[in-house]
């Protein structure tokens, strides 16, 4: 992929990252593409799916951070309730 490319797809969102696989995924299981245009696909394809994962990655990062952060918070609310 050229660096063109690349820069194109870190501006693109997830879900048009995910579709444009889709779509990839779709031609090259109707098996009628030549070898040479198969193989760009494929190319192609991997590059979306690593895009993909990093950021499916990040956001599970985020989410096990503002998990950890509910929990603090929901523990000090506990200990400062008095007890009854």
């Amino acid at each position: 992929m050229t660096n063109v490319a690349a820069t194109e797809q870190n501006r693109e969102s997830f879900e048009t990252a995910l579709s444009r696989l889709e779509t990839i995924v779709g031609s090259l299981e109707k098996g009628d593409l030549s070898l040479e245009d198969s193989l760009k696909l494929y190319e192609e394809g991997i590059s979306r799916a690593r895009f993909c994962q990093e950021r499916l990655e990040e956001a599970e990062a985020k989410i096990e951070v503002l998990s950890q952060d509910a929990r603090r918070v929901l523990d000090r609310t506990a200990k400062a309730e008095p007890s009854r």
